[in-house]
């Protein structure tokens, strides 16, 4: 039920098992050829990794286990633009990069250099820099060169405690951190292959989050992102960037908080994603999932966001990721602590 009232659904469409421990992240491959069914990666407490596609007959298999090379949890992964590389962060204080080829999937490089756990990994929109943050407080900027081989272009350090989750804007040069800190923090190059903190939105300054904040994701066009917190709230931000002129380099440090969705978790929110239809989605401690879409009215100033469902015991265990399919914007999927990936559809008059 939606927060009018309305028929809208979210229905478990498939439930896909295999990992031996906690699911921790997920990513839906960006970009695939003409045609082909949407492909997903989930990764685990188990240090491995599983592709999952579409088979034959409807269902979901896993067609690809990524193994023996982690040999700690791996907490995240990330799909590169062109959809041909995989990044996957692990506690063991590396990341590798898997390349799809010859029908099979090979790890083509190990980054090392974090002192301890890895917790997230980003590409640019380019695809030529990867973003990984650490345990170790730093975030560290690599740049891909030719024959598979990274450098490390920058190492950012700002933030005071285990950063959580890095994320690129999805057209400029970028990159948004969240932290143990309670802070965001905004990163941009200066124009000299100098990278700096450009912004850091707190909790005193910027209306902020009161505690850890895990997760952060941009809505499709850029101009806002969503980050959602220990705090149980969820916080909606706003930037004045001209996105049609992202070769000035101007405005970087223009977020504003515009919005906080509050209530509707009664633990931490562990995950936000931002849909191309504009739906946001929550995943939380309290085994929940929450949709959320902004309110087209012209009563209220400023943007305002309200709920269309409450998926309860969505999972058996604390949800650890939400993501929804960009090549279906009412498919999510979900990971979780009980060990299963489970797909969602959206159903019903969302504006109803």
């Amino acid at each position: 039920m939606d927060g009018r009232g309305g028929a809208v659904e979210l229905r478990e469409t498939h439930r896909l098992t295999g990992h031996a421990d906690r699911a921790w992240a997920l990513a839906w491959n960006p970009n695939l050829g003409a045609g082909a069914s949407p492909v997903l990666a989930s990764c685990g407490g188990d240090k491995t990794v599983r592709i999952w596609k579409r088979a034959p007959d409807g269902g979901w298999q896993c067609t690809d286990v990524l193994e023996d090379t982690h040999n700690r949890t791996v907490r995240s992964c990330a799909w590169s633009p062109d959809g041909k590389l995989l990044a996957t962060a692990s506690f063991d204080a590396t990341t590798a990069i898997w390349e799809y080829s010859g029908g099979d999937f090979e790890c083509v490089a190990t980054l090392e250099g974090h002192e301890n756990e890895v917790k997230s990994a980003s590409w640019s929109q380019s695809g030529s820099l990867l973003a990984t943050c650490s345990r170790d407080k730093a975030v560290w900027i690599w740049e891909m060169q030719p024959g598979n081989e990274y450098e490390c272009v920058a190492v950012l350090q700002g933030h005071t405690q285990d950063v959580k989750m890095v994320q690129w804007h999805p057209i400029l040069d970028i990159l948004v951190s969240v932290s143990y800190d309670n802070t965001i923090k905004v990163w941009a190059d200066d124009g000299n292959d100098e990278w700096h903190c450009v912004q850091t939105l707190t909790e005193a300054d910027n209306c902020g989050h009161s505690s850890t904040v895990w997760s952060i994701s941009f809505n499709q066009k850029g101009n806002r992102m969503v980050t959602c917190s220990d705090d149980c709230t969820l916080k909606i931000w706003d930037t004045s960037i001209d996105l049609s002129q992202p070769e000035t380099g101007e405005g970087h440090e223009s977020w504003q908080h515009v919005s906080t969705l509050t209530g509707y978790h009664g633990r931490t929110i562990f995950s936000a994603h931002w849909s191309s239809g504009d739906f946001i989605a929550s995943g939380a401690g309290d085994d929940a999932i929450c949709l959320f879409v902004e309110e087209k009215s012209s009563m209220v100033e400023g943007p305002s966001y309200r709920l269309i469902l409450k998926k309860e015991k969505a999972h058996d265990m604390d949800i650890n990721s939400v993501r929804w399919c960009p090549q279906d914007p009412r498919v999510l999927a979900s990971a979780s602590d009980d060990g299963t990936v489970k797909l969602w559809e959206l159903r019903g008059n969302i504006l109803a």
